[in-house]
């Protein structure tokens, strides 16, 4: 059986949350790591939206949005129950708190992003919007774990690249900030031997380049 493609870009948040659901569900995919100033056609003929992650799989279906990349992997094997399983209404509490993340938090993200790289004076204002939201993530750290509980869910994995976004924005201010249970989190994160995988350089991909197996 052939294994699925995934198109990916190492340092892209959406591909980063797309391949840590794939290792931790113990999937096997062949991985094209790609420029995206050279998308290669073979991606866009499939998906011509531009971005990643993509993944194709072997009866040519395409999934090619990174919440979705996730859950498809792990409804395959979900070996640490991050979907939490036992709870039949847990699964859409949790993809509320995402859509949240991706809608309320990510956007003023970004703005804060830029705003440090190019040295606006909206900084401040757009990292204060930025803790505004992360201060129920640290709440909910405070008590468990988790973010979902003692145990780490589809949550933890797809808010972590954008946490780790926003902690290397400002290293030094993020270092002192109110938010030791977040950082106590993101360093448990960072420890996982799953995450130096999952965060592995590899050859950018084109047409003659070898196969590349990603998988735990």
């Amino acid at each position: 059986m052939t294994s699925p493609i995934l198109y990916s870009l190492r340092q892209c948040p959406y591909a980063m949350r797309a391949r840590l659901g794939i290792m931790h569900a113990h999937q096997v995919v062949v991985l094209r790591d790609i420029d995206m100033n050279n998308k290669p056609e073979e991606m866009l003929s499939i998906s011509p939206k531009g971005t990643v992650p993509v993944l194709l799989l072997s009866d040519g279906t395409v999934i090619d949005e990174s919440i979705d990349v996730m859950i498809w992997a792990l409804n395959q094997s979900d070996p640490n129950n991050l979907l939490y399983a036992h709870d039949e209404g847990m699964l859409s509490v949790m993809l509320e708190l995402i859509y949240r993340s991706d809608t309320e938090f990510v956007d003023v993200l970004q703005k804060y992003r830029a705003a440090s790289r190019y040295h606006d004076d909206n900084e401040v204002e757009y990292r204060d919007m930025c803790c505004e939201w992360l201060m129920e993530i640290e709440q909910r750290l405070s008590q468990h774990a988790y973010i979902m509980g003692n145990t780490p869910s589809l949550v933890d994995y797809a808010l972590l690249p954008f946490i780790r976004q926003f902690s290397r924005v400002d290293k030094k201010w993020y270092g002192q900030a109110s938010f030791p249970s977040l950082r106590d989190w993101l360093i448990r994160q960072y420890n996982n031997p799953i995450f130096s995988k999952v965060m592995m350089v590899y050859p950018k991909w084109h047409q003659d380049a070898p196969i590349t197996i990603f998988s735990l």
